[in-house]
């Protein structure tokens, strides 16, 4: 079979071009290993041999390329592979090549998530946990990553998470923000002796005026949300919602009194 053509692709591959058509794409190694010239022969044996491996150097040329970006797991990287169309032998191949160079190993790939996560992140190691099994690692390596995430650790970002909802939610009762900041903190991961170390840290303090400031947005929100009910049910109503909220039963009466009965 004789090469009539040798083009190189945008890929950075080469494209052999034979007399009788035929058309195989190969890496510059290949091309090197084997004196791939114009106007040389070659056997039907040798075309097969550059077929076969055709699928596997072009594989690992991508995987190259796509842990130049940023580290990959083994199965981040299994998936892309899969998704270039390479076959699931090459693949594996390919795998076990990168982990030969260090390129895909999934302790240090667990151990640099955990270490990032604790320098910008805000998530506690459930949720952390639960992210790198979705990436495939092994649950004993992330066991192991997660010892990396120590309890001053957590609690220093427990405590930013907590300041940050605090302020957020400044226009709620006081125990109502306190179980925002509960609920937001064990949604991000963190564990009840964490959530605690990091309330009693920061020990909010009740603060009457926002209470009062707070009870009104609340009491006038609902006061428009049933207006059109008759009086009895619609004291009924807001009483029971503003107590469901975290604010006193004597506040909640003042704010009837005042704003309800008054007005009537």
């Amino acid at each position: 079979m004789e090469i009539k053509q040798i083009r190189l692709e945008k890929n950075g591959f080469y494209t052999i071009v034979f007399t009788e058509g035929q058309e195989v794409q190969v890496s510059e190694d290949l091309l090197v290993k084997y004196r791939l010239l114009k106007g040389s022969e070659i056997t039907a044996e040798l075309f097969e041999t550059l077929k076969a491996s055709a699928g596997y150097q072009i594989g690992l040329q991508m995987a190259y390329n796509y842990v130049s970006y940023q580290l990959r797991s083994e199965k981040e990287m299994y998936q892309y592979l899969k998704k270039k169309e390479v076959t699931t032998k090459d693949a594996k191949e390919i795998i076990e090549r990168l982990k030969e160079l260090n390129l895909v190993d999934d302790q240090v790939y667990a151990e640099s998530y955990i270490r990032t996560q604790i320098r910008m992140g805000d998530k506690g190691p459930y949720v952390l946990s639960q992210n790198l099994k979705q990436k495939g690692i092994d649950p004993l390596i992330i066991e192991q990553a997660l010892y990396l995430y120590t309890i001053d650790d957590q609690q220093a970002i427990a405590i930013k998470v907590t300041e940050k909802s605090w302020r957020k939610n400044q226009n709620k009762s006081y125990q109502e923000n306190l179980q925002k900041i509960r609920a937001t903190l064990m949604q991000k991961g963190f564990g009840s002796e964490v959530i605690q170390l990091a309330l009693d840290e920061l020990s909010f303090e009740k603060d009457e005026e926002a209470e009062e400031n707070a009870l009104f947005i609340e009491g006038a929100k609902l006061l428009r949300r049933h207006q059109r009910l008759d009086r009895s049910k619609r004291i009924q109503k807001i009483k029971n919602q503003l107590y469901q909220k975290g604010f006193s039963l004597d506040q909640i009466q003042h704010f009837i009194d005042e704003e309800v009965i008054e007005d009537e």
